[in-house]
């Protein structure tokens, strides 16, 4: 059957006629080449007109980034704006006539008529998805198919959106080509002008272009011309289109109309070759007439970079009068992208990739992109020192592309193929391998390449993602590598090293494989890990430990980390508010729930307090210590520090011993610069201060106004932990007071006091504090008891049965009772009463054996414990309780996530003020960024609003915290004796709140503040989020520890600072 008769019956609604969406051999019907993004200037000044507006964006476009729904009208805004000072190009976006039929036999007959009637239709508008606009559902999967997988059938319902739209010819455009354009739609569509079927296409992220001159109503005739487009939900395409986000359809990019000349430049491509040294260049620019070559030289010219910007290029074509008939342009940079032995060059230099993966991702419109929330994703990368984008996984709207080159930032610019739901289906044969989808695979790509060309920003093609491999893609990359060989291909299918890649590029691999391949003779190309550093909630540990590993070894050149937002919608709950949603919030299946949320980003850009340790690690300028020398480092490549200031901060035990500014001269990239640390201020003053601890801080400011931050934005900053001048001792308290304590057993009750100032009261049965009062005050409200347990994180639940969670579960560490063998007073003086406990933690099976125990007086049956806890409690005059423990864990255990306690404090200690890491949320293999000081911040601000809650909100390597009331009185607690700074939390949301939540408004608050004083605590993982990989030294071992702790009250009249330096050795 030929082609034009069975495309011309496409929305028959006979169903015996043949359906093109369920055919890969046909992808497209009178559809345009691929090309370049055509502006169709009228004149050269109108074209320099137009990019010096374009390029007038920096970062106080972000502060209009709008997430909510007012997006859906700064979206028609930004359709306009984009198509302004063009006057040979209107847009189409606005409010569409849309009616959604449950499939494509069910669509209205003869819809795109001119004369049918669309009054009872509802306007959705163009660009959108319309599951955003409360049709159909939206569908978030990772891996599996949302349709019974049988290529390259798709469901019969299969919902499809029927369009219809009108428009007129401006008279300035008589005698002149019309071009239809649509900027991308999902999954697969069928488009009409005035009746007539113009063509066909599928690829849902990339354009589709018609020519439809002959089928206008010209400027003068008093008709409008209609156009209707049906839009189906799934095809064949959607076979390719298998990537990890929501599954969300329609005219979700803008409509275009082009006005051309009848000989028009078409396309055209820059390229450039760089002279010896970078003198000059010899420039080419095709532009798109066969044969023909432009070419010329620059001498000196301004290279661009992810460090410096970019120039201009216009292109005229005039008739043999030289009057103008066509002007196109773009923005170009010159630069030169090549290899050399295990390295990515740039310019010559060896780049490091600071890289992110990044999702076209709005929270209230899907797919649909706003000019001043890219803006916003761009400032906030280069602000915390990402100088890379992946864009994961398809060809991304054009704007984007030249927001990347205006403020510098290399690109991974990817196909839209990915089949990730085939490695599933072993029975199917895989469509990297079959003849039948080389067709489309490769017209992917080649639609990208030709659109994408020109960016300087684009430094390698990618052939898809988790697409397997096969002949496909070796046609594909060997297609690319002819087109353009000034760029290198990457492609991670097949194992990351296949012929078909210039880069190996795994995904999640761990650092000592990836230094073995670095370290292999035999292994020739770069190593950029496409994909590490799974994001997921309370996640990105271990990232310091990857970038040891990327400094260390020649042959490692940095990676992307996933991802960049948490990819949540807003759906409006329970409360009448709207919240993030994720997999099967819509009652979508299948779904794969939570994991479309592994952002450093929330959906609205707020950063997690992950991309702290993102910005570290990234940081471009880094500082250390060593042989008595500072090292200062500039790891740009192109870039001098003339632009930066340096400044320092020289801090003792929480207290500044001074500050000033670094007067440094310019540091070459890729060079540093030494100080002998004995020689700048901060030396006497570290020389005469009597702290025990005593820290050197390096920021690194911004002296000027940049595109994407303001003057006196830090980008790098360093603490050095400087010698110590003694010898390590142990805490130990000073008590000069000469107290008469007042200790007495009432009941179950040990009572211990100092008349009208405080008391303590233990019970005997628990065996801990039941109540704590200072000045009448009642501070503690539950009692203090050990705890191993923690609400897991989404990485603690990856592995399945194989999961930390599942381990800790099986071994009943979240529901554990405590049985308390003996609780007594073991020596009292008038000064002090020490108390012992011994505890045996069981699993909560073992509770009728142990209430067993108790009635009948039989021995303990301690064999079965999971735990004993050894707890000695010495209650000082001064108010001080001194609290020691021993933990002995039963050997057979999985590794614990915590070793600690945690007890309830009154609600109205919510002012939280500690000496430790901070002030964002840290933990052990999490805390590079987090620098060591005194910090204050409330309860309610502490909290970290992971969309899926889980552990959170801890504060890591804290000497001491007090909690305090409106008045300053509160509670005191210090790590002591020889016992480690700790790992601390406080909370309106219980362990078991955390654990029972699935959405951050589902969580409940509790009466009290439910705080955590950890000894040791597992680190967070973050290799991926679907295997255990806490590296080992972060692991908690079911082996003996003990720990001690200070406690004291906190009065108004005394600084916590002065209770701490009680205990400091003299």
């Amino acid at each position: 059957m030929a082609l034009t008769s069975f495309v011309g019956q496409l929305v028959c609604p006979l169903r015996e006629v043949h359906k093109a969406w369920e055919d890969p051999s046909i992808i497209k019907w009178r559809k345009r080449d691929a090309h370049v993004t055509l502006r169709c200037h009228d004149t050269v000044e109108g074209s320099l007109k137009y990019w010096y507006n374009r390029c007038k964006v920096d970062f106080t476009v972000s502060d209009s980034a709008t997430w909510n729904d007012d997006a859906i009208s700064t979206a028609l805004e930004c359709a306009a704006y984009w198509v302004k000072d063009l006057p040979f190009v209107m847009s189409l976006s606005g409010y569409w006539k849309f009616f959604l039929a449950p499939n494509p036999e069910a669509v209205p007959d003869n819809f795109f008529d001119d004369c049918f009637d669309d009054s009872s239709w509802v306007p959705l508008p163009v660009p959108s998805n319309w599951q955003m606009h409360g049709f159909d559902r939206p569908i978030y999967t990772n891996v599996v198919y949302p349709f019974p997988i049988n290529p390259p059938y798709v469901p019969s319902e299969n919902p499809t959106g029927c369009y219809r739209q009108c428009f007129r010819i401006p008279q300035e455009w008589k005698g002149r080509r019309i071009l239809l354009h649509f900027e991308a739609v999902d999954s697969a569509f069928v488009v009409w002008v005035n009746g007539i079927q113009i063509g066909y296409s599928q690829d849902s992220r990339l354009p589709a272009e018609f020519e439809i001159t002959n089928w206008c109503h010209p400027f003068d005739s008093d008709k409008d011309n209609i156009i209707a487009v049906q839009v189906m939900r799934f095809s064949d395409g959607s076979y390719l289109e298998d990537q990890d986000h929501w599954w969300l359809s329609g005219i979700h990019r803008d409509v275009l109309l082009l006005s051309k000349p009848h000989m028009f430049i078409a396309d055209y491509f820059f390229t450039s070759s760089l002279g010896e040294n970078f003198l000059y260049a010899d420039v080419q620019r095709y532009p798109g007439f066969h044969g023909y070559q432009l070419v010329g030289r620059l001498e000196r010219p301004k290279l661009w970079s992810a460090e410096h910007v970019i120039i201009h290029l216009v292109i005229s074509l005039k008739d043999e009068s030289g009057n103008l008939v066509d002007c196109e342009s773009c923005l170009i940079g010159i630069r030169k992208v090549s290899q050399a032995p295990k390295q990515l060059l740039v310019n010559g230099q060896p780049v490091i990739i600071r890289g992110v993966n990044r999702h076209e991702h709005h929270p209230r419109l899907g797919k649909t992109n706003l000019e001043a929330c890219m803006v916003q994703d761009l400032i906030l990368m280069k602000q915390n020192n990402i100088n890379a984008v992946r864009n994961s996984h398809y060809p991304q709207h054009t704007r984007w592309y030249e927001l990347c080159d205006i403020f510098g930032l290399y690109m991974i610019d990817e196909a839209n193929i990915e089949t990730h739901g085939f490695d599933h289906s072993s029975h199917l044969r895989h469509p990297s391998e079959e003849p039948i989808w080389a067709f489309s695979m490769l017209d992917r790509v080649i639609g990208m390449v030709e659109r994408d060309k020109n960016h300087a920003c684009i430094i390698a093609w990618s052939l898809g993602n988790e697409a397997g491999y096969g002949p496909n893609h070796a046609a594909s990359a060997g297609w690319i590598r002819g087109r353009d060989p000034s760029r290198v291909v990457h492609y991670e299918g097949g194992g990351s090293r296949t012929p078909s890649t210039d880069i190996v590029c795994p995904m999640y691999m761990r650092v000592w494989d990836i230094v073995k391949i670095a370290n292999d003779p035999r292994e020739s190309r770069p190593l950029i890990l496409c994909e590490y550093s799974h994001a997921m909630g309370n996640s990105n540990g271990n990232l310091h430990a990857y970038w040891d590993a990327i400094d260390a070894n020649h042959g490692l050149q940095g990676g992307f980390i996933w991802d960049w937002a948490d990819q949540g919608l807003l759906k409006e709950g329970k409360d009448g508010c709207k919240h993030w949603a994720y997999g099967g919030d819509f009652g979508d299946s299948p779904n794969d729930l939570n994991f479309c949320l592994n952002g450093i980003t929330w959906p609205d850009r707020t950063p997690h307090p992950a991309m702290h340790e993102v910005k570290h690690v990234y940081q471009p300028i880094k500082v250390s210590f060593k042989e008595n020398k500072i090292m200062i480092a500039n790891k740009q490549f192109f870039e001098p520090t003339e632009a930066l200031e340096f400044s320092w901060q020289l801090d003792g035990d929480g207290r500044s011993l001074g500050f000033g500014i670094l007067d440094l001269p310019p540091i070459e990239p890729q060079t540093a610069y030494a100080i002998e640390w004995e020689a700048y201020p901060w030396f006497s003053l570290w020389e005469s201060s009597s702290a025990t601890e005593i820290f050197l801080t390096i920021t690194v400011k911004l002296m000027h106004n940049t595109r994407w931050a303001r003057e006196g934005h830090i980008v790098s900053s360093t603490q050095l932990c400087l010698p110590k001048k003694r010898k390590w001792a142990p805490h130990e308290i000073r008590i000069t007071e000469n107290v008469n304590l007042v200790a007495e057993s009432i009941g179950d009750a040990i009572a211990i006091r100092k008349h009208n100032v405080w008391e303590v009261i233990f019970n005997v049965k628990t065996g801990t504090i039941e109540s704590w009062k200072v000045e009448g005050y009642r501070l503690v409200q539950k009692g203090m008891l050990p705890c191993f347990w923690r609400a897991p994180t989404d990485n603690d639940n990856g592995g399945d049965q194989n999961s930390y969670a599942s381990k800790w579960k099986s071994a009943c560490l979240d529901r554990m009772v405590f049985y308390t063998e003996s609780c007594s007073i073991q020596n009292l003086t008038e000064q002090s009463v020490q108390i012992k406990t011994v505890y045996y933690a069981f699993k909560t099976d073992e509770t009728e054996k142990l209430d067993s125990v108790s009635t009948s007086g039989d021995k303990s049956p301690i064999g079965n414990a999971l735990f004993k806890i050894d707890v000695t409690y010495h209650v000082h005059g001064s108010g001080d309780v001194i609290i020691e423990y021993l933990v002995k864990p039963r050997s057979d255990l999985p590794p614990l996530p915590r070793i600690g306690l945690d007890f309830q404090i009154d609600k109205s200690l919510d002012q939280i003020k500690w000496f430790g890491k901070g002030p964002f949320e840290c933990y052990p293999d999490r805390k590079e960024a987090a620098h060591v000081g005194i910090y204050e911040k409330n309860v309610e601000d502490l909290h970290v609003p992971y969309v899926v809650p889980g552990e959170s909100s801890g504060r890591a390597d804290v000497r001491w915290v007090a909690f305090l009331n409106s008045r300053g009185i509160g509670l005191f607690a210090a790590a002591y004796g020889d016992s480690p700074p700790m790992q601390m939390s406080a909370s309106y949301y219980s362990t078991q709140e955390l654990h029972r939540a699935t959405h951050n408004e589902d969580l409940i608050k509790g009466e009290h503040i439910e705080v955590h004083l950890d000894h040791k605590h597992m680190g967070l993982g973050g290799d991926d989020s679907w295997s255990p990989c806490v590296h080992e030294q972060y692991l908690i071992p079911p082996v003996p520890y003990s720990f001690s702790l200070r406690l004291c009250p906190v009065r108004a009249s005394k600084s916590c600072q002065d209770i701490y330096g009680s205990q400091l050795p003299k």
